[in-house]
């Protein structure tokens, strides 16, 4: 028998595939640890939601970073679009390359249909690339997963939050959110 092998792309790989419209804005995909992954329909709660943190994270965190929805970062084998990428200021507005590791303060990902790949798959790539914080606010069960002190493997902290907990990002410890406000009205 045969072995079936699965044949990774390189950050550099993909971006050619882009360039050469092979792959457009129509298709709707992601680069994850090689693997050029689609990317699921966003619902009303999940688009709902996406927009709802958004508001709230530019609220609590004003001009000091910048708040990238649904844009793409470029990690050692991935280039993932986290619905929100809380990024360091640039006077070049991230022009001449999307956000690196170094640049990135906070991912958020809304989960309506993707919870585990979300709190697996992803943590994993996000804590391998030394991303400081991750969220994941799940949008069914109107919870906030908050990832922190990344390793090889993923994150060795995972904290759970509901409505009515607030939480303070590692990068300002300063401000104080409140779970509810990111999530969408019910």
């Amino acid at each position: 028998m045969t072995a079936v092998e699965l044949r990774r792309w390189t950050v550099a790989e993909y971006h050619r595939l882009i360039e050469t419209e092979i792959l457009t804005a129509n298709d709707r995909v992601e680069l994850i640890n090689g693997e050029i992954i689609r990317m699921s329909p966003q619902g009303p709660p999940h688009a709902s939601t996406t927009q709802q943190s958004d508001e709230s994270l530019k609220q609590s965190l004003g001009s000091q970073v910048t708040v990238r929805v649904q844009l793409p970062i470029t990690l050692a084998t991935s280039e993932p679009e986290p619905d929100l990428a809380i990024v360091k200021r640039r006077t070049d507005a991230y022009s001449t390359a999307h956000p690196y590791p170094d640049d990135i303060l906070l991912i958020v990902e809304v989960s309506d249909s993707t919870l585990d790949f979300d709190r697996t798959t992803k943590a994993q790539t996000y804590g391998k690339a030394g991303i400081l914080e991750y969220w994941v606010i799940d949008v069914a069960g109107r919870n906030l997963y908050v990832l922190r002190q990344p390793n090889g493997d993923g994150y060795d902290q995972e904290i759970v939050l509901r409505g009515g907990d607030r939480v303070s990002p590692i990068a300002f410890s300063e401000v104080a959110i409140e779970v509810d406000s990111l999530l969408a009205p019910i």
